[in-house]
């Protein structure tokens, strides 16, 4: 802690001689105190601490966004937590800046409401991955770290992963249409709808479900989806049902895969000058034998059901034309994060196994890399869909990880435990469960 509050003081003085865009410090909440304002580059920031505070601050990319009237938020203040943190609104995916506003923001709440005992760097979708990344970057002014459902294989590894699912559905399934996998137009909605009506057309023919299956598998996408009305499907247990979950993550549920690859690669070819993505000698053919085992048998099956020859469709995707990226881009992702494994602070992390935007594969990445894997625990909860997890779930492993800051040693994460800490802490039967991810085909840097 000595480095950290040494860190600290220069943060408090750094602070203080930003332009005044602090509000005063006022009740908002039950009995909590609230404090906001602006950082330099404009984005927004709030806290709330509560009147039992317990010395431990949780900081969050979005919280500013609408999180103090979350129940999470609700939660988390009932048990003395401080919790606050920024929006992404201004830096979006200039991750670099958003991990920097994380300790801008730490410093913000400790000028208006003192040192931390504690500081905890958290957050679901980007705010996971940049939770990550304020642990890689700040070890010495935070503590600890909770990603939740975050890109933990880094921004380049998973925009590799992105481009090859999206390259085999264009390879064998829309090769002679205008469909774009790299350089989206400028019209995001529309490139969506077109790109989400294409696979649902294919998914209502046998060839189509084969190649979405087979698309699927070699990206590394859940088996397992959300319906489009955000309900939760039974866990599959057949070809047919898994390849349902796949459709599903891809362009049937409330946030299909397929639509987020479009918007957000807009975004970051625009951020970045160009296309931050490659595939040059990936072998496809290899990528399908590290998909899961149910995932590998329902491409067999559908592909046998079809007619079709699924050694013929390897042999295309091995003869299409790469896509090559452009280095200057590559360079802007690098510049966001790239996660070395060089943990110097606890790290928790959350992950959905039906998750079709963080999959399962990144956390496997994250953990892989670990240089020093006792400060490690990753956690996965069996549940579909992006970061849909309850609010248990989320206080049982926040809890967890101020207990291995307040001791020293990691408490026990194993899923029962986890499951009775989740179901107390909101009433909600909690999903834990043990779970192995598959090796991450895009890893990068790759280990070792």
């Amino acid at each position: 802690m000595g480095t950290r509050i040494t860190l600290l003081a220069a943060a408090v003085v750094a602070a203080a001689a930003l332009p005044a865009t602090a509000h005063a410090a006022e009740p908002c909440v039950g009995s909590a105190t609230c404090v906001g304002g602006q950082l330099s580059d404009g984005t927004p920031y709030s806290f709330a601490k509560p009147a039992r505070w317990n010395g431990a601050v949780l900081v969050d990319l979005d919280f500013a966004a609408g999180g103090l009237s979350s129940a999470l938020t609700a939660s988390l203040l009932e048990r003395g937590y401080a919790v606050g943190g920024t929006t992404r609104t201004v830096t979006g995916w200039n991750i670099a800046r958003a991990i920097d506003n994380q300790a801008a923001a730490l410093g913000r709440f400790e000028t208006a409401f003192g040192p931390a005992r504690y500081a905890i760097a958290e957050g679901r979708s980007m705010g996971g991955m940049v939770a990550a990344g304020v642990a890689q970057v700040y070890p010495g002014r935070f503590d600890a770290a909770v990603p939740m459902c975050g890109g933990l294989g880094g921004a380049v590894g998973q925009w590799n992963q992105k481009l090859d699912t999206v390259f085999t559905l264009k390879t064998l399934l829309f090769r002679n249409t205008a469909l774009p996998v790299t350089g989206i137009p400028a019209d995001v909605p529309g490139t969506q709808q077109q790109w989400i009506s294409a696979v649902t057309a294919a998914q209502a023919t046998p060839a189509g479900k084969a190649r979405i299956a087979l698309a699927a598998a070699i990206g590394q996408l859940p088996g397992w989806g959300l319906a489009p009305d955000g309900t939760t499907t039974p866990v599959p247990t057949t070809a047919d049902g898994v390849e349902e979950g796949m459709f599903l993550a891809l362009a049937g549920g409330p946030l299909p895969y397929v639509g987020q690859a479009v918007s957000s690669r807009r975004a970051i070819e625009q951020l970045a000058g160009g296309n931050p993505s490659w595939n040059t000698g990936v072998d496809y053919a290899r990528q399908l034998t590290t998909a899961a085992p149910e995932q590998r048998d329902t491409v067999r099956r559908l592909y046998e059901r079809a007619g079709l020859d699924l050694r013929a469709d390897l042999g295309r995707l091995a003869a299409e034309p790469r896509v090559s990226a452009d280095p200057a881009a590559v360079r802007y992702l690098e510049r966001g994060i790239v996660f070395t494994g060089d943990l110097r602070i606890p790290v928790l992390t959350v992950n959905g196994t039906g998750d079709q935007i963080s999959t399962v594969a990144q956390q496997e990445s994250y953990g892989a890399l670990a240089r020093r894997p006792s400060l490690l625990r990753q956690t996965y909860v069996r549940t579909a869909g992006h970061c849909t997890y309850t609010t248990g779930e989320q206080q049982a492993a926040i809890d967890r990880t101020l207990t291995r800051l307040r001791t020293g040693h990691w408490p026990d994460t194993a899923p029962r435990t986890m499951n009775e800490l989740a179901t107390a802490a909101d009433g909600v039967p909690g999903r834990y469960l043990p779970y192995t991810p598959p090796r991450f085909n895009r890893m990068y840097p790759a280990a070792g």
